[in-house]
């Protein structure tokens, strides 16, 4: 989920930047749909292959810990008995009872318990950097694909339905994170929008500087 809201979000603000830029150079049409198509392939792509390399290093640490783990497990039972049993005893169990869930859970599956109570390693949140770089492009590309819809059907006013379009998007996207991150609706919007306005503003300002006259 993390993924996709991000993609999206990168998709809107970084074709729409692009094309707005590009229509501020006083291109064609046809140019500036062209360089939005070129920001898309560009865009999933590299988002594609970050997230795959970042979620990767993640898989290579959890790997690494567990490893770790399972060596101590091996060499000294007893001691990482004793820290599972404290670990319980800080979350609120009496010591006796922390004794007994320990070695339960232990005798069950020593790594699975000091992988998720110790290192903080779920199945639910174990690194799949596949599946991270496969929503992080789809994402992207559907977050792109309506700025540059929005510029392939209003070619005299491309400039301002992207934006508008842009938005519309990049507000709801801020809102859908706060509400699933449990935070304020508003203030995720408009912190989006904000940093929206710059980024498309700076880039269309970029694009004028380097214009020639139509």
């Amino acid at each position: 989920m993390r993924a996709g809201l991000l993609g999206a979000n990168d998709g809107v603000l970084s074709i729409s930047g692009l094309m707005l830029g590009v229509a501020a150079t006083h291109a064609t049409p046809s140019g500036i749909l062209a360089a939005g198509i070129a920001g898309i392939v560009a865009g999933a792509l590299s988002m594609g292959a970050g997230e795959y390399v970042s979620v990767s290093s993640q898989a290579d640490t959890e790997r690494a810990d567990l490893d770790i783990e399972q060596k101590a497990i091996q060499n000294d039972s007893a001691a990482e008995h004793a820290e599972l049993r404290d670990i319980y005893i800080r979350r609120g169990l009496d010591p006796e009872l922390a004794t007994q869930v320990s070695q339960q859970l232990m005798a069950h599956d020593a790594l699975g318990a000091h992988a998720r109570d110790d290192i903080g390693i779920t199945e639910a949140l174990t690194a799949r950097p596949l599946q991270a770089a496969i929503m992080s492009s789809f994402s992207f590309t559907m977050g792109g694909i309506f700025p540059l819809i929005a510029g392939m059907l209003s070619p005299r006013k491309e400039s301002l339905v992207i934006a508008v379009v842009s938005f519309v998007l990049l507000a709801a996207l801020g809102a859908l994170a706060a509400r699933a991150g449990g935070a304020p609706i508003i203030r995720g919007a408009a912190r989006v929008l904000i940093w929206g306005a710059l980024a498309m503003g700076v880039t269309s300002a970029v694009g004028t500087l380097l214009s020639t006259p139509p």
